[in-house]
């Protein structure tokens, strides 16, 4: 009994060595990760620069009084639309007491002026009727006169300007703000009671209203200084709306400033294109926007994921490693094409029918398993 006890462990021992024996060989000969794999495929491939900016109108023009004072009248509202020479406000001149004092002494000057030439024309007139004078001598009287009755004319005109900003109260008068164009108004910056002054050559003047025409839009944007040099002018570009859903307008690219502005550390350079809008569409001046600018599109070309390709470290040249065995791979160098950023156009060095790896780990070793086990 105890010989047959004997053998029945040894033979249990001898089990147990085999099973070690072989689960070791088995683990060894077990690859430590397995790899899935791709294809290459026939995609539609559109490399295009974004850009981000607004829609505004192409000219905006700033009405300026002609005269400072304070805003007396307000005669239209934002978004009124006005044809040129329509008023839009009226201001109530505050004259400078030393201007006004001195024009009205220079009134009170060609009065004086004008009763002198008066009385010496009157009495030259008798002794030219007479034959007393000759007649070239009282030609010089009488012009003498005609200008001091002009000479106060204009001293009154002066002493009126100054006073209530215009001579006789005419259509044209300084007081009076006009559109000097035809469009919509955009914004009033001031209200009834503000001050304002007139544009000379140390100001700009303050703004009375802004007017544009709302027909011709254009799109601003930037875009980066990497991006810039493959832009030409009278590109084709699709806009899209933050405001207007569900909707794509063309614009055509007309400018490129030649001088970049650094913004958070990267140079960024501005763009202008002509937006083309339907006449059933109001867009509003400021709209944000995104412009897509296409540079080179190819449809049904063979392409991989960007995600998969390797580059040497030493040429930087791009490759994939294709499938050759069971879990077996290779290296093979690729020329690439044109990119979107997510598939990019292989142009040699595959084919459609190469099992490529991707370098996604699928599968944990035995020992990773019983680890997380």
């Amino acid at each position: 009994m105890k010989k047959i006890l004997k053998y029945v462990l040894i033979a249990l021992g001898v089990i147990l060595v085999l099973y070690a024996v072989a689960r070791i060989i088995k683990t060894n000969s077990k690859p430590a990760v397995t790899f899935k794999t791709t294809s290459a495929t026939e995609e539609s491939i559109t490399n295009k620069v974004i850009a981000t900016g607004k829609v505004i109108p192409e000219d905006e023009v700033l009405i300026k009084p002609q005269i400072s004072g304070i805003i007396d009248e307000i005669f239209v509202e934002e978004g009124d639309k006005l044809k040129s020479g329509d008023l839009i406000a009226k201001i109530k001149v505050v004259p400078n007491e030393q201007s006004l004092v001195s024009a009205r002494g220079r009134v009170s000057n060609a009065e004086i002026a004008l009763s002198n030439a008066k009385i010496e024309y009157e009495r030259n007139k008798k002794l030219f009727d007479k034959g007393v004078v000759a007649s070239q001598d009282f030609l010089t009287v009488e012009l003498q006169y005609n200008q001091a009755k002009q000479e106060l004319e204009n001293a009154k005109n002066d002493y009126q300007i100054i006073r209530v900003g215009s001579a006789g109260g005419s259509a044209t008068a300084n007081t009076n703000i006009r559109a000097t164009v035809n469009g919509t108004v955009l914004e009033i910056p001031v209200k009834e009671g503000d001050q304002v002054i007139e544009a000379n050559n140390f100001n700009d003047g303050t703004s009375i209203a802004t007017i544009a025409d709302m027909s011709k839009m254009i799109f601003q944007g930037k875009v980066d200084e990497a991006e810039v040099d493959k832009l030409k002018m009278g590109m084709p570009i699709s806009i899209n709306l933050g405001a207007v859903q569900d909707k794509e307008f063309d614009a055509k690219l007309k400018f490129i400033a030649p001088k970049g502005v650094e913004d958070q550390g990267a140079v960024q350079f501005t763009i202008e294109a002509d937006l083309t809008l339907p006449e059933d569409v109001f867009i509003r001046a400021g709209y944000s926007a995104n412009a897509s600018i296409i540079l080179e599109k190819k449809e049904n070309v063979l392409a991989i994921k960007e995600a998969i390709l390797q580059f040497d470290k030493d040429t930087e040249k791009p490759y994939v490693e294709v499938m050759t065995g069971e879990n077996e791979f290779e290296r093979r160098d690729v020329e690439l094409g044109v990119s979107d950023g997510i598939n990019v156009e292989i142009l040699s060095g595959i084919t459609k029918d190469d099992k490529i790896k991707v370098w996604n780990k699928t599968e944990p070793m035995d020992d990773e398993k019983e680890e997380n086990n």
